[in-house]
């Protein structure tokens, strides 16, 4: 499918899926809906529940004042893009009329339909969770959530993104940049290869005696032959001149083992040390901590849900969204998280109605830039199938092998403007 088409395809299930909305109905009249989490999964369902349905009441519980996208966020760390350019405020869901409470969550109560924030709790008809990620420090020893703040993730934008950009720009030219990948899954599975590339480019122009290592904990990563082959192309992969180097889990890739003050990782089989001058350690993951905090979880630390609703497998009238979501085939990612808030919002309207759901469909795209004019990018639709979301074939694409300069550049293109309508989509 070529991209034109899968344009056409996507505005097109937004619109199926808004279908019927249109009335006002005075039986949602005080029904409350309280969203959890302001990312692209939770502000995109508060944004559309209102605009479907402004007779139902809705809250959003978000910690921050401000959202800062992990998405493109690469791109700071490369210097390509101005920081407050990943940076978005909640005012634009006000004018919706979507309640925002700056607070953190700390409670859910199933039985009687509350959220306890640090200040006050809330009553809903309906729950939306969109938690986002948490980290398993535990698997890393020596690595917790205090020296990462000196050794960071970046795995959360905002002020990980920040420090992580000043630690390569205060890099001695010569140095060693170490990014480490933990075990799958974790959200944005080529997140840590477009970031590997992004930071070799700053690299080559400004520290060339500089080097990336990237320790991985298995043995291949996604869209793995276009990154290898863009490596190839822009930073001499496979040479003895290369800036990049990978190690697979095989060849001594996970890191088990973090030493701050030395600036050291350790890796499995054989405890190697690999010294760096400037460290990003990513660690495995799970849901995020309201999710375990309300019972939403199983021994997976991710979130069990009816893919058709999103509703929990534990609790009733609570629906999760977003990466904390067990919703495989699709991918943990902004797009992703975004196009289930889309139909779990229009869930939820229907159920307060007492209407019938249609079958929804669902979207992702996800653009990786690698070099300032080449980016690669996959995307994918998805349908409900015997209730089990299923990815349909010969929909979206991955980019071709073959591709051409031109290609590759206009992809970049591609990718800003994705990011500008996304983030629109989410926040405007």
């Amino acid at each position: 499918m070529n991209r034109r088409n899968f344009i056409k395809i996507t505005a097109g299930v937004t619109a199926a899926a808004m279908t019927g909305c249109t009335t006002i109905p005075t039986r949602t009249e005080n029904k409350r809906v309280v969203v959890i989490g302001g990312g692209a999964g939770g502000a995109t369902a508060a944004k559309y529940i209102r605009k479907t349905d402004q007779s139902i009441e809705v809250t959003l519980i978000e910690q921050n004042k401000h959202y800062y996208t992990c998405f493109l966020s690469n791109e700071v760390l490369g210097g390509w893009r101005n920081f407050d350019s990943i940076k978005f405020s909640y005012d634009g869901l006000k004018k919706y009329g979507v309640k925002v409470v700056h607070n953190r969550a700390t409670g859910i109560d199933p039985v009687n339909k509350l959220v306890t924030t640090q200040s006050g709790t809330f009553h809903y008809d309906r729950l939306i969770v969109s938690p986002g990620i948490d980290f398993k420090w535990e698997t890393i020893e020596g690595y917790n959530e205090s020296v990462a703040e000196k050794i960071p993730h970046a795995w959360n934008s905002g002020f990980q993104t920040a420090l992580l950009r000043k630690q390569l720009e205060a890099m001695k030219d010569g140095g060693r940049v170490i990014i480490t990948v933990p075990r799958r899954p974790f959200r944005c599975h080529p997140g840590p290869y477009g970031r590997a590339s992004v930071i070799a480019d700053y690299l080559k122009q400004h520290k060339p005696k500089s080097k990336v290592l990237i320790l991985e904990a298995s043995e291949k990563f996604a869209q793995q032959k276009l990154f290898i082959q863009a490596w190839k192309k822009l930073y001499g992969y496979g040479t003895d001149n290369s800036i990049i180097e990978w190690l697979p889990f095989s060849e001594g890739g996970e890191v088990i083992r973090v030493d701050a003050k030395k600036r050291t990782v350790y890796t499995e089989p054989f405890e190697d040390q690999h010294v760096g001058d400037v460290l990003n350690v990513i660690p495995q993951q799970k849901a995020g901590k309201i999710a375990f905090l309300g019972d939403l979880v199983d021994e997976t630390g991710w979130c069990p849900i009816n893919q058709k609703t999103f509703e929990s497998e534990r609790h009733k009238d609570i629906h999760i969204i977003g990466d904390a979501a067990i919703a495989s085939p699709m991918a943990r990612a902004a797009n992703a998280a975004n196009s289930q808030a889309k139909v779990c919002a229009l869930v939820i309207v229907k159920a307060l109605r007492g209407e019938e759901m249609v079958p929804p469909f669902f979207i992702n795209a996800c653009y990786s830039i690698l070099g300032k004019e080449y980016g690669i990018s996959v995307a994918a639709v998805y349908h409900l199938e015997d209730d089990k979301i299923k990815w349909i074939r010969g929909a979206g694409g991955i980019s071709p092998m073959d591709g051409s300069p031109e290609l590759r550049k206009r992809e970049v293109l591609y990718a800003h403007s994705w990011f500008k309508n996304l983030t629109y989509d989410i926040f405007g």
